[in-house]
């Protein structure tokens, strides 16, 4: 296995709660709507394999030059969806989860992001028992005392949250999806520091709504636009924020804020319900 590893560009400069971060990407080179498996796939519609190289390429970049490390694992073969890193783990304090996929079309992603996270240098990397998709149901708030949050609903089975938590050894708060175009958390929610998260409320359960309400009161809400083109499916450092940039009203939001949102074309990859952060999961060692 190819492990590619670039380091920030020599011009990134940090401040105002932003910290560099270690990310794993998956090149598209296999990328295509092969099947359907969430409401945004479509098999009728051709995917320009071209577009989508230089939009996942403009994403990388965009990291690099933020300060961010990016570690690249090799695509596979007939995993269309691979490309979507976040989805094939989570990572905390150096302790790493492998995915366990809820639909076979994407079960062989599974054991290639285990071994990639064995051989990446962890404290520990361990096979998920449980039906999970990583970061993409599981979103960690806070520092060393920090929270999961995790989803489930569509994809990740509620026994995988208790899985977590006796992992990592953090709380897990469950909050379920109720809109199947928000399968995932990370297409419904993105934090964008230790203390502030985004969230479109109903894509959420009144339960959950209700806890999140709890949990974060100054919670950026975003409108039914924003979601509807996966802006909260964003990246932050705690300062940058990089996401969808159809995702207009959410942008304006974080410069009141005091975010720094970076806009990102990723077009191709929405054809199958993918954004920045679905491309994106983060190595937290």
């Amino acid at each position: 296995m190819t492990v590619v590893l670039e380091s920030p560009a020599p011009r990134a400069v940090f401040g105002r709660g932003a910290r560099p971060r270690r990310y794993l990407m998956c090149p598209p080179e296999y990328f295509t709507v092969a099947y359907a498996i969430n409401p945004w796939m479509d098999v009728s519609q051709p995917i320009d394999t071209t577009l989508a190289w230089q939009q996942w390429e403009a994403l990388r970049r965009t990291y690099l030059d933020l300060g961010h490390t990016v570690q690249i694992i090799a695509p596979v073969p007939g995993l269309p969806d691979m490309v979507f890193a976040a989805n094939g783990g989570l990572v905390i304090d150096g302790t790493a989860l492998s995915a366990r996929f809820a639909h076979p079309e994407r079960a062989a992603e599974g054991p290639a992001y285990l071994a990639w996270l064995r051989s990446a240098g962890l404290r520990s990397a361990t096979e998920a028992e449980h039906v999970n998709e990583g970061e993409g149901d599981f979103l960690v708030v806070g520092g060393s005392r920090g929270i999961v949050l995790a989803a489930t609903g569509f994809r990740t089975a509620p026994a995988a949250h208790a899985e977590v938590q006796q992992l990592f050894g953090r709380r897990v708060v469950s909050l379920r999806l109720v809109d199947p175009r928000f399968y995932h958390l990370d297409t419904a929610l993105a934090v964008l520091d230790e203390h502030t998260v985004a969230y479109y409320p109903q894509a959420f359960s009144p339960g959950s709504r209700a806890v999140l309400r709890r949990l974060f009161p100054d919670a950026l809400l975003a409108g039914a636009r924003d979601a509807a083109v996966l802006g909260l499916n964003a990246v932050s450092d705690g300062r940058h924020v990089v996401l969808a940039e159809q995702a207009t009203g959410l942008a304006a939001q974080l410069r009141e804020r005091g975010y720094q949102p970076i806009g990102v074309d990723l077009s191709e990859l929405l054809k199958a319900g993918g954004g920045a952060k679905c491309c994106t999961l983060e190595i937290r060692e």
